[in-house]
């Protein structure tokens, strides 16, 4: 069965993407062919193409992408719980820019007939990423106070709406004015216009020096430390992301005189188990079709045309969700 994908040959820059048709074998035993109808833009694609992430390209040539939803085509043996035409998606799977995936059927989530398959692409990951933000790295309780780095981006908007229905104060760093009315719109208190105004500053204006509860920061290098200084006692900071680089060694006696502390994050360990990974989307997707989270699909490409979807995500030429669509 052909496909068309985006592949690479090597690690590097947006222009090694390459738009090709490959055949895909019939499923094994407890695989399915899933159609992909859309497929989820992450940063996380950008770090793996450039060979800056973790999780790593050990053979080349190698289909990009880590989100999709779609409908499965052909089911192997003994799956157990799907059927033909059901709709599914998935993340953290490497191969998503692909017009079909072959993949493990215990890699799948179940959608409800009302979830559209765009929003459920958009949002798989970066709502799987927001719920264990709030609900594991750091139980977010009402009236608590939060920072959301990257607040217009994917993640950001999604921790937080979730994080304003759990009744938090939410502070929020944008990098254009925007940017920051979107963001205000989608569960922000205040915002910070980071390129002007010093976020730690603000952050003790805003909390009249009392600082945080907890920062969820996807940054990493340009805003780990600084952070640090606005956390209140007892606070934590939650870096699950190193976008402008990897941290520094942390030296955490500038935190021991306050209690504070630091959590590190990794969806992929949120995913591994197959019932926690569906209760936890299950919940994300019942906030969704209860209109009380709201997905902003802003940016539509082509799968064809993901150089130029990598360029924009990259340059924050974005908001909120984007999409490929084979």
């Amino acid at each position: 069965m052909e496909s068309k994908v985006i592949q690479i040959d090597q690690v590097g820059g947006p222009e090694n993407m390459k738009y090709r048709s490959v055949n895909l074998p019939e499923p094994g035993k407890g695989q399915v062919i899933l159609k992909h109808e859309n497929i989820g833009l992450n940063y996380i694609d950008i770090m793996q193409r450039s060979g800056k992430h973790p999780i790593s390209f050990k053979n080349f040539p190698a289909t990009l992408g880590m989100e999709g939803a779609g409908t499965i085509e052909v089911i192997g043996e003994d799956v157990e719980g799907l059927n033909v035409g059901d709709k599914v998606s998935h993340c953290m799977n490497i191969g998503a820019y692909s017009e079909r995936m072959l993949i493990d059927a215990n890699k799948l989530i179940l959608l409800d007939k009302n979830t559209p398959l765009e929003i459920a692409a958009a949002c798989t990951l970066q709502g799987l990423t927001a719920q264990y933000l709030l609900h594991e790295s750091w139980k977010l309780e009402p009236g608590q106070t939060v920072l959301v780095h990257a607040a217009a981006g994917g993640v950001g908007l999604i921790l937080s709406q979730w994080a304003k229905h759990i009744g938090a104060t939410v502070i929020g760093t944008v990098g254009t004015e925007e940017k920051s009315e979107y963001a205000k719109k989608n569960g922000c208190d205040y915002t910070i216009l980071y390129s002007k105004q010093d976020f730690s500053n603000k952050v003790k204006e805003f909390t009249e020096g009392r600082g945080v509860n907890v920062i969820y920061d996807a940054i990493g290098k340009d805003t780990f430390n600084k952070g640090l200084t606005c956390l209140a006692e007892r606070g934590r900071i939650v870096c699950y992301g190193f976008a402008s680089g990897p941290i520094e060694p942390v030296d955490i006696s500038q935190i021991r005189s306050f209690s504070g502390s630091i959590a590190t994050g990794a969806l992929l360990t949120y995913t591994k188990n197959h019932l926690e990974r569906q209760k936890n989307a299950d919940q994300l997707f019942n906030l969704i079709n209860k209109a009380v989270l709201k997905i902003n699909i802003n940016q539509k490409y082509s799968l064809e045309d993901a150089e130029v979807a990598h360029r924009e995500l990259a340059g924050r030429k974005t908001i909120g969700s984007s999409i490929l669509i084979p």
